[in-house]
């Protein structure tokens, strides 16, 4: 895993290496084993490197094929790499490396963007050809790995972070007023292609885009999540579903082990995390080390899971650390969690997920973590409800119901008079259910929070917190065999007896009953729930700031109604929303917006 960066000239100038550089040097943290900038007249590719597959030079990128005339920046990791180089050494390739980046080049000079398709894994890269002067930019199935981009008629640039665009200059960083309602709506979920900067694009996952000499620029989508089913599929038994998803599962968990360093686990003690801790004890890791994370509780709202956390790493003998943090600790690294957020992110446990990173990074440079598997399983208490909604409008209300932050009247009365705004969110939501490829409300759902809401919520926040510690967080519940796989399992085996009722029963195989039958948790950080003392003082700190205050994006009659009495307005997902509007104008503030 690395960070990416670099620019394209449609104007006949020469890329500006040094805005590159600066661009580079910005993500340094994602990538502290190597730097490298590689320019082609109108053109300037950088990148930072973490060394995880080839830790040699011949690995270092910008990575160049001179015979083929076409070179690479690469950030993510291919699985099945060591395949597809025997696949393409049988047609005649010859290799320089070892690693995943040069089997890109060689799988894209061989199959083109058919590719993509023949790649497991995550990633996102810019390929330029050099004869023909067109860059290509490609990002995974299921957006796992980030891809910024600005554009004007003279010039695109692209990073893989967007304060990184920001470092290089000449970015139009006013807000976004329909990202704006996303962001207030769905937890700060942001579909791409839009971010909350109007000068900012990202590449939708599952897509790739090129990029001619003159600017012209097209994208297009390379693979859909189908929910449709044959009937041998509606036939298929219980028990065959449940050995299916655990054959897949192992498959997944395996692969991710591919690595020339070793592999370790972020251990939550729940179900999935601990699931994949059993697998990999299954697997033979050998010294396989498990780290867990803890807080203050806050009133009767416990801080931390350590009794299943620990239940598992004695269980499976893993060598085990437990982090606990103090609150004082929790508020001094607000500011270095927001700082590493490529966009804004609401959800508390970034901060523990950037904590649990920095003590992890100590020991380990790769782990496998368990985000995924409430979206592609149907793990959360909304899905049930959808099971019962008789066509495609109740199914919106339902979801918006369960789901939504705030209704679209309640955001107009937050917001101040002259932002004009249409309701963007249930617009969006309606065009996604929609779609063909699913025929129920429930699948719509879960369709829509696999491809849109996990990928801009979850994946995202694991994917930043980590990189801020060069690490490298690989995600076996989306292997995409496996996400086809459970999209194709009628939806009554999943909601079943609470949600994941598939996934459960197959890891009982694996796992103790303890941690399968406990009730659902979340990653427990308190003290950005209910907000006290120091942490209610950061809040009245950041919106009453002076950028904050010139700014107006909130009428300041309601904020003051929210802080006097926070905890008496939570979300229906029972989030804090004046912190959700705090840690919004944080995250500007930082960045200098």
């Amino acid at each position: 895993m690395c960070g990416i960066a670099g620019e394209l000239r449609f104007d006949q100038q020469f890329a500006d290496i040094r805005a590159v550089a600066d661009m580079t040097e910005s993500m340094s943290r994602r990538g502290p084993d190597g730097e490298g900038v590689f320019s082609l007249g109108s053109r300037c590719f950088g990148h930072r490197r973490l060394s995880i597959m080839d830790l040699s030079s011949r690995a270092h990128q910008p990575f160049v094929d001179n015979l083929l005339g076409m070179g690479i920046v690469f950030n993510g990791a291919i699985y099945n790499h060591h395949e597809l180089r025997a696949e393409l050494r049988a047609k005649g390739y010859e290799f320089a490396s070892t690693g995943d980046t040069e089997v890109i080049i060689k799988a894209w000079h061989a199959w083109g963007p058919k590719a993509l398709e023949r790649f497991y894994g995550m990633f996102a890269f810019a390929l330029w050809e050099r004869d023909t002067g067109v860059t290509w930019f490609a990002r995974d199935r299921l957006g796992i790995k980030p891809l910024y981009y600005t554009q004007d008629k003279d010039r695109m640039r692209f990073a893989s972070a967007l304060p990184a665009l920001l470092k290089g200059g000449g970015v139009d960083t006013s807000l976004d007023l329909e990202a704006l309602h996303y962001y207030m709506t769905f937890h700060a979920v942001v579909p791409a292609p839009h971010t909350i900067v109007k000068g900012v694009r990202k590449l939708p996952p599952g897509s790739w885009m090129k990029v001619t000499p003159d600017g012209d620029c097209s994208v297009k989508q390379w693979w859909r999540l189908d929910f449709k089913r044959s009937d041998d599929d509606e036939k298929r038994s219980f028990e065959d579903w449940k050995h299916e998803v655990l054959a897949s599962l192992r498959t997944s968990v395996k692969r991710r082990l591919v690595s020339d360093v070793p592999v370790g686990v972020l251990l939550s003690g729940g179900l999935d995390s601990s699931l994949i801790t059993g697998l990999l004890a299954e697997a033979g890791t050998v010294g396989l080390r498990t780290y867990s994370i803890g807080f203050e509780s806050v009133g009767s709202e416990e801080g931390n899971e350590y009794r299943y956390s620990d239940l598992i790493a004695s269980h499976y003998g893993t060598v085990h650390e437990k982090l606990h943090i103090p609150a004082d600790n929790l508020l001094a690294s607000l500011p270095e969690t927001i700082a590493a957020m490529a966009e804004p992110m609401v959800s508390h446990d970034c901060v523990a997920f950037y904590l649990l990173s920095q003590a992890v990074s100590r020991h380990t440079k790769v782990v496998q973590s368990g985000q995924g598997a409430d979206e592609v399983f149907a793990g959360y208490h909304w899905y049930p409800p959808l099971t019962d909604a008789a066509d495609a409008e109740t199914g919106i209300d339902i979801y918006k119901r369960v789901f939504f932050d705030r209704s679209h009247e309640e955001l107009c009365a937050l917001l101040d008079p002259s932002l004009r705004i249409g309701d963007a969110s249930s617009a969006f939501v309606a065009a996604h259910f929609a779609r063909p490829g699913a025929d129920s409300a429930i699948d719509r759902a879960l369709r829509l929070d696999t491809t849109v809401m996990l990928v801009d919520d979850p994946v995202k926040r694991v994917d930043n917190m980590t990189m801020a510690f060069g690490l490298e967080a690989r995600v076996p519940f989306l292997d995409h065999e496996l996400v086809e796989l459970a999209a194709r399992i009628p939806a009554r085996h999943k909601v079943a007896e609470g949600g994941k009722h598939v996934l459960k029963e197959a890891s009982r195989a694996v796992i103790p009953a303890e941690v399968i039958d406990r009730p659902k948790g979340y990653f427990p950080v308190p003290a950005l729930k209910y907000l006290r003392g120091d942490f209610l003082q950061f809040v009245r700190d950041t919106l009453d700031a002076r950028a904050a205050r010139e700014r107006g994006l909130f009428r300041r009659d309601v904020v003051d109604r929210m802080l006097e009495s926070p905890d008496s307005h939570l979300t229906p997902l029972r989030g804090s929303k004046v912190w959700q509007i705090a840690l919004l104008e944080a995250w500007l503030q930082t960045n200098g917006i």
